[in-house]
């Protein structure tokens, strides 16, 4: 589902250079990547979503070559195939909980806001355990609560892909478990492929497989 070849990717102002000869994920395959604080790990989601292009090297989603598109097309491909999940929930401030799940389809011309996809925001969140904080703003909600309003954000559009980025990294440790079996579950209902950013090393025997990035090479500003 993901193939990674021969990447080269720098920002040349801040003096970071990452090179990853491969790095590949299987449909449904849940896999954790850990390494030192800044040593590329968000740098690497944000290649494989389209939000960064590398220098050299190819990038694959399924059957899409995302280095080979252009911005618009890759903003589109993010909002069809890509769930996305960060340890801040990136929620807005001043929508309800439910309008933050369905904010993905208000955004994109690649999504179609109807009826089907209302149903599902409203299951996904009783799943999730916030179907009654769907009236709520972020304000109004706990930690986990914010968290799982993202994952239901984040899958409502049923990704093949779900991008998480320290998602467990603000929350305490009874939670920590039950957000992740949430995404887990809602991710294999779907097949969708999980590569997960972590410094959490007590929930990588929860992953199928880790990659620690210092077996990449980097080149750090000085």
């Amino acid at each position: 589902m993901i193939s990674l070849q021969d990447i080269s990717f720098a920002y040349p102002s801040a003096g970071f250079r990452l090179e990853i000869p491969r790095l590949a994920a299987a449909s449904g395959e849940r896999l954790a990547v850990v390494g030192p604080s800044g040593s590329g790990k968000t740098t690497l989601l944000s290649l494989v979503a389209g939000i960064l292009v590398p220098f050299s090297g190819s990038v694959r989603v399924g059957d899409v070559e995302v280095h080979t598109l252009g911005d618009v097309a890759r903003r589109d491909f993010r909002a069809r195939t890509i769930g996305s999940v960060f340890q801040d929930f990136g929620l807005v401030e001043y929508l309800s909980a439910r309008d933050n799940i369905l904010h993905p389809y208000r955004i994109s011309g690649a999504l179609t806001l109807d009826g089907a996809t209302r149903k599902r925001a409203e299951d996904l969140a009783w799943r999730a355990g916030i179907g009654a904080k769907l009236g709520h703003r972020p304000g109004a909600l706990s930690h986990g609560e914010k968290q799982r309003v993202a994952i239901c954000r984040a899958l409502l559009t049923r990704p093949p892909v779900v991008l998480a980025d320290e998602a467990t990294g603000n929350l305490d440790p009874e939670t920590k478990g039950v957000i992740l079996d949430l995404l887990f579950s809602c991710a294999e209902a779907e097949n969708a492929t999980v590569l997960a950013v972590t410094h959490d090393h007590d929930l990588l025997d929860r992953f199928d497989r880790v990659v620690d990035f210092r077996s990449f090479r980097q080149t750090m500003p000085a």
